[in-house]
C-alpha cells in the first residue's frame, strides 16, 4: 500500500545520494509512506527460519540515473521499519540501508469484494497506523499515469556517504492494483522521520494505491557509484 504525498524538491536534496537526481511526475516530486508484507523470504534460495514472514513500513522518494543509454528509475529510503532487530542490524551492516526496529502488526481482510488493509507500528510509546479499504477487483496500471510512476521504479539507491552510493536492482512483473474506497492515516511524520517531514502531518495524501504483489527478487551484485 502506497500513501503518496507531494513534496518540495528542496526537502529531499539533503537525502539525495551521489550520482542520482530527483525523479518527478508532471514536474512534481513525491514521497510515499509504504506498508507491505514479506512472505516466504529466502536468501540465496534458502528459507529464513522464523524470519521469513514479516511486515515493513518505509518512507521513500523517487530518483533516476542515466547509465549510458539506459534510464534507471529507482527509490531512496528515508527509513525502513521492521519487527525484527536482527533483520534491521543485518540490512544496515551488510547493505548500508536505513532500517530500524518497531513492534508491528498488520491485517488484510476481504469481505463482500472489499479489501481492508491495516498496518500499525510502535517504535516507542505511541502506535501509528495506516488503514485503507479497496475494491478487491483487479485493475491494470494505466500507462503514463501517476500510479505507473509510483510502482515502476526498479532500482534502489543507498546513500553510504556524500561520496558513495550503492545501486541494486529489484525484479518483479508489472503488478495489478485495487481501487481505493476510503482511508485513515495516523502518523506523526516529524516524530518518525524528522522535522523535515513534519509538514505531512497537515497535508492530505495526493493518492493512495494498493498493488496485489508477486514474487520479487533482488540483484545484490551492488554497483558502487563513487565520486
Amino acid at each position: 500500500m502506497m500513501v503518496n504525498y507531494t513534496v518540495d524538491e528542496s526537502i529531499l536534496r539533503p537525502y539525495l545520494p551521489y550520482g542520482v537526481e530527483i525523479d518527478t511526475y508532471q514536474n512534481q516530486a513525491f514521497v510515499s509512506l509504504v506498508g507491505f508484507r514479506f512472505v516466504q523470504s529466502t536468501i540465496f534460495g534458502l528459507p529464513i527460519p522464523y524470519l521469513g514472514n514479516f511486515d515493513e513500513v518505509n518512507l521513500r522518494f523517487y530518483v533516476k540515473r542515466t547509465d549510458g543509454r539506459e534510464l534507471k528509475r529507482g527509490v531512496v529510503f528515508i527509513n525502513e521499519l521492521v519487527p525484527f532487530k536482527v533483520v534491521a542490524f543485518l540490512a544496515n551492516k551488510l547493505y548500508k540501508e536505513h532500517y530500524s526496529y518497531a513492534k508491528m502488526k498488520s491485517s488484510i481482510q476481504v469481505e463482500n469484494n472489499i479489501k481492508n488493509i491495516n498496518y500499525s507500528w510502535q517504535p516507542k510509546q505511541i502506535e501509528y497506523s495506516i488503514h485503507a479499504s479497496f475494491s478487491d477487483s483487479k485493475d491494470e496500471i494505466i500507462q503514463d499515469s501517476l500510479e505507473e510512476f509510483i510502482y515502476e521504479h526498479y532500482y534502489g539507491f543507498t546513500k553510504v556517504n556524500e561520496q558513495e552510493t550503492w545501486e541494486y536492482r529489484v525484479n518483479h512483473p508489472r503488478w495489478q492494483t485495487n481501487k481505493l474506497l476510503n482511508h485513515k492515516i495516523n502518523c506523526d511524520f516529524g516524530e518518525m522521520y524528522g522535522q523535515d517531514f513534519s509538514f505531512l502531518n497537515h497535508q492530505a495524501p495526493f493518492s493512495i494505491y494498493n498493488a496485489i504483489g508477486s514474487e520479487v527478487t533482488i540483484d545484490w551484485n551492488v554497483n558502487k557509484l563513487i565520486k
